[in-house]
């Protein structure tokens, strides 16, 4: 009985409501997303609270943040727009192609090698189609992706715990890179050790990230810790500014600016960096259909992914 009644109670608009708040972790903010009030998104989620007899959400002054049941709400959720989604292509509905995106989040060290090269390449088949790009670490992004927020990520490989529910498909592996400015004083140098490295300025990524923890086992390894008054940045672009305009060193993957690389206005330090590699690949959720335009999106990128070989250390 109990699951007859949820069947004749919900509504789609129960299932955008939750979507939203889900996503946006805050119910004013979902509430502005979907252009109605947040009495009515309250209204709304008591409602649906109501029809699944359980908590969805915590609430705090911090925003909304999903119980399990919510969880597993959500998993679900998501399949249901999309099997929505599958049933409009199916019988032939909206084939403008000018209606199609591509949702994608993606590492900003990935992101500014291989991404501009696969945009290219994909709108020489779809020049109408949307293609947002979203930028973060590679935590957010899971999230992100369980939230339904992309279709897909470019990211690592993470803990068993965080990637619950989505698939991992291996693309490439690259070591982190020591990039400094051409002529540096570094750069020319015989015999340049980690210890050398460390006397300079330093570019890194923030504590939690995968660049951030091989950075400092690759200085642990040689009895070095990272220095304090190091420089913590996510973005490509601040980072290799400093390094072009200083004689700071940046731990980053060398495919983050393979261009510059391969002008000469950066070179990659000759230590061996051994041990930081990192596999990049395409993150799914398990159970998520895909549509044809995102999947000719993943396409383009395993074909550019194939061509990004791993720098040498």
């Amino acid at each position: 009985m109990e699951k007859d009644n949820f069947r004749q109670r919900i509504r789609l608009r129960h299932i955008h409501c939750f979507l939203a708040i889900a996503q946006t972790g805050n119910l004013g903010k979902a509430a502005e997303r979907l252009r109605l009030t947040q009495p009515a998104i309250s209204k709304t989620l008591a409602e649906l609270e109501d029809i699944a007899s359980c908590k969805l959400f915590e609430r705090d002054r911090q925003g909304a943040r999903l119980t399990p049941q919510g969880e597993n709400f959500r998993r679900h959720a998501l399949g249901v727009l999309e099997a929505l989604d599958a049933v409009s292509d199916s019988i032939g509905l909206d084939p403008n192609p000018a209606s199609a995106v591509v949702n994608v989040g993606v590492l900003p060290s990935v992101g500014a090698d291989l991404m501009p090269a696969a945009l290219a390449a994909f709108r020489r088949s779809h020049p109408q189609a949307r293609v947002s790009i979203r930028t973060a670490a590679n935590a957010p992004l899971l999230e992100m992706l369980k939230g339904g927020a992309v279709d897909f990520v470019i990211g690592r490989m993470a803990d068993p715990q965080m990637i619950v529910g989505l698939s991992f498909e291996l693309l490439y592996v690259e070591p982190l890179a020591l990039l400094v400015r051409a002529g540096h004083p570094l750069a020319a140098a015989a015999g340049v050790s980690l210890a050398d490295v460390v006397a300079c300025p330093l570019v890194v990524a923030p504590p939690g990230t995968v660049p951030r923890h091989h950075a400092e086992s690759l200085l642990r390894s040689h009895g070095l810790d990272l220095p304090s008054h190091c420089t913590e940045t996510l973005s490509v672009s601040i980072a290799r500014r400093i390094v072009l305009q200083t004689d700071a060193i940046w731990f980053s993957p060398s495919g983050t600016v393979r261009d510059d690389l391969e002008s000469g206005a950066l070179a990659s330090l000759p230590i061996s960096t051994k041990g930081t590699e990192e596999p990049v690949g395409l993150l799914r959720r398990s159970d998520a259909g895909t549509s044809h335009i995102v999947q000719d999106f993943i396409r383009v990128l395993r074909d550019m992914a194939a061509m990004r070989q791993p720098s040498k250390a």
